[in-house]
This record gives C-alpha cells, sequence and structure tokens, in this order.
C-alpha cells in the first residue's frame, strides 16, 4: 500500500464510530481528500459529495438534541449553541478523538504538508463520515453517532454563547464608534460548498478577515477574528432561563 492510501483496515476506526458499514466502499470515500483521487471525475469519486450531506444531517441532529435537552431556550440560544457545535473546529475535534487521519487517502503533496492533521480536512470528513453512515443506516443510526460525539460537547461549550457579531457592535456602540461594516472580499469553492471570505472593519482598527460556509458564518468569524486580535471577546453568557421566567 502506498503511503498517502491511508490505512486499509479500517475496523479500528468503525470500532470509534461504533458503526459498522453494510457498504464499506461508502466509508472509503468519505476517507478520500480530493487529492487522492487519480484519474477523471475526482470531486464525485472524492468526499465532497458525501460532506455536503453529512452536514445538513449534522445540522439536524444536532438541532433536535438542543430542542430536547433546553426546553426554556430561545430561538437565538439555540441558534448560537448550534453555531459553536457544527462550526469546523468542532468537526475537526471530533474527526481527531475518532482518530481519523492515519485513514486518510491523501495525495502525496497533502501527506507531505501534514494533511492528515489539518483542521479544514479533519472538519471536512468528519461530515463526510457522518454523511455515509446516513446513507449506509439512515438517519436514526447517524443522529446517535452525532450524539454519541456531541452530547459532552453540548452541555459544555467551550465559546461565549454571544453571537460575535453583537458582542462587536456593543463594543463599539460602548465606544462611540459607528456600527462595524461587513463586506465579502472573496469566494472559493464549489456552489454546493462555498467558501466566503468576509473583512469587517471598526472605526480606529484595522480591518480583519473571516470565513465561513455561509456569509453569516464569515462574518461572526471576522468579528471574531477582530476581538481576538485587540484582546476583548463576546460577553459571557446570561443565566439560563428557568420555566418561571418563561410563564405569563
Amino acid at each position: 500500500m502506498s503511503r498517502h492510501a491511508g490505512r486499509a483496515d479500517r475496523s479500528g476506526l468503525e470500532e470509534a464510530l461504533g458503526h459498522r458499514f453494510a457498504k464499506a466502499e461508502l466509508l472509503g470515500t468519505a476517507l478520500t481528500h480530493i487529492s487522492g483521487v487519480q484519474g477523471g471525475n475526482a470531486r464525485a469519486q472524492s468526499y465532497q459529495r458525501l460532506e455536503f450531506l453529512g452536514d445538513r444531517v449534522l445540522g439536524l441532529a444536532v438541532s433536535a438534541m438542543l430542542y430536547a435537552e433546553f426546553p426554556h431556550a430561545t430561538e437565538g440560544e439555540m441558534s448560537r449553541r448550534l453555531a459553536d457545535l457544527v462550526r469546523r473546529e468542532s468537526c475537526a475535534e471530533v474527526a481527531t478523538a475518532w482518530d481519523v487521519g492515519p485513514y486518510l487517502r491523501l495525495g502525496p503533496g497533502e501527506v507531505q504538508s501534514g494533511g492528515r492533521g489539518r483542521q479544514a480536512i479533519l472538519g471536512d470528513v468528519c461530515e463526510a463520515i457522518i454523511g455515509a453512515v446516513f446513507v449506509d443506516g439512515g438517519f436514526e443510526v447517524a443522529a446517535a453517532l452525532v450524539r454519541r460525539a456531541w452530547a459532552p460537547r453540548m452541555m459544555a461549550p467551550r465559546r461565549a454563547l454571544q453571537d460575535p457579531k453583537t458582542a462587536l457592535q456593543e463594543w463599539a456602540q460602548a465606544r462611540g464608534k459607528p456600527t462595524p461594516t461587513y463586506s465579502e472580499t472573496g469566494r472559493s469553492g464549489p456552489d454546493h460548498a462555498p467558501r466566503f471570505v468576509v473583512a469587517v472593519a471598526v472605526e480606529g482598527l484595522a480591518p480583519a478577515d473571516g470565513i465561513g460556509t455561509s456569509k453569516r458564518l464569515a462574518e461572526q468569524a471576522a468579528a471574531e477574528a477582530l476581538m481576538g486580535r485587540e484582546g476583548f471577546g463576546p460577553l459571557p453568557p446570561s443565566p439560563p432561563t428557568t420555566a418561571s421566567e418563561n410563564e405569563p
């Protein structure tokens, strides 16, 4: 087996996932970066289509978990929790916990540049694996996989739950500055998996860029990048809402 082909025996990975594939080729595709495909139609043979599907399955599964676990949370709070849980960094951490790296099929250049540990690839592969489990076993099986991996993270979010854009706007307003402005400066990737680049500008500060799979996420990433660079961040989350507080 060539150095870039990935570990052939995937039983250890299946054990980590808690799912034995009926169609082993699905897992193989989920682990295949576009650089590891030879010949034509490389995108169709790589994990990109499964990543597209897995992203939607992950979002639905985590949304259902949040709805059940936080019965008194507002839509805004659940949205912020969802964004934190399904962001690329979180997916990459899950893929790392599954020890996906040794199984990846990468081109020689990606191997040499550290692709097996690259956050972007690990995050994408995590979603592709979820998509593969969905195709192989259905939504309930995929949702169970998501619950096993995400439940501990859901109960202990590590980032402040206030939206970075809101935090940055409040910071600017408190100092008499105009509202921050956002502008799209770039876009890449296929139509089904775009990557947006957005710049945020605040009076008196150098702009900061953010990248995301939607303009909204790119704007949040830009706001977070600027706050991190300047040494301040989102406000801590408000205390959880109780049932009595929701009653009229």
